[in-house]
C-alpha cells in the first residue's frame, strides 16, 4: 500500500513538473528578441519594405546611419537619461528632408512601455528646424527589446510594416 501512495505521489510530482514548465515557443510575440546587430536590422529594414523606388535610392545613397551615444539621446530620441544597451540613428546626410528612423537595443529587464511613452511624448518631429514630421506620423514600437522609432510623413508604414515582419522570421 505505501509502495502504490509513494508510485501515485512520484507520478503526481513529475506531471506537475512538466505542466509547470515553460513552453518552447513563445506564447508574447512582443517578447521575441530580433538577432544581429541593429545596423543588419536597419538594413533588412530597408532591403523588405515596400517603399517608393525614390525613397530606395534615397536610403541607398542619401542617408546615413550614426550611433546614439547617450549624451545624444535627447536630439535622437527626445529626452536624457533613457537606458539603452546600444542604439543608431539612420538620417539624412543632408537636412533638407524630414527623415528618421532610430533603432535602441535596451538593457535587459527595462521597462519598454516606459521608454517608448517616454520617446513618443517627448521626442521632436520639427528637429530639424526648416522642416519637420507631422506628429501624426511619430511612430514608435518594438519587438522585444529593441525599440524602432520612425518619423517620416511618406514612407513611415511601409518602414513600420518591414520592422513589424522581422518578427515572423
Amino acid at each position: 500500500m505505501k509502495k502504490l501512495h509513494l508510485i501515485v505521489l512520484t507520478l503526481i510530482m513529475v506531471f506537475s513538473i512538466t505542466a509547470c514548465q515553460p513552453k518552447s515557443g513563445d506564447a508574447d510575440p512582443d517578447n521575441n528578441k530580433l538577432e544581429g546587430s541593429l545596423e543588419s536590422i536597419l538594413d533588412k529594414i530597408y532591403e523588405t519594405a515596400d517603399t517608393s523606388d525614390d525613397f530606395k535610392e534615397y536610403a541607398k545613397n542619401g542617408l546615413q546611419t550614426t550611433e546614439i551615444k547617450s549624451e545624444d539621446a535627447a536630439y535622437f530620441l527626445g529626452k536624457d537619461g533613457i537606458e539603452f544597451e546600444s542604439a543608431i540613428a539612420s538620417e539624412p546626410l543632408m537636412s533638407s528632408s524630414a527623415y528618421s528612423l532610430c533603432l535602441v537595443r535596451v538593457k535587459e529587464g527595462a521597462d519598454i512601455e516606459k521608454i517608448k511613452t517616454e520617446i513618443k511624448e517627448n521626442v521632436d518631429p520639427r528637429k530639424w528646424i526648416c522642416v519637420g514630421v507631422d506628429p501624426s506620423n511619430v511612430i514608435v514600437d518594438n519587438i522585444g527589446d529593441v525599440i524602432v522609432l520612425i518619423m517620416s510623413d511618406n514612407e513611415g508604414s511601409a518602414l513600420h510594416d518591414a520592422f513589424l515582419k522581422l518578427k515572423e522570421k
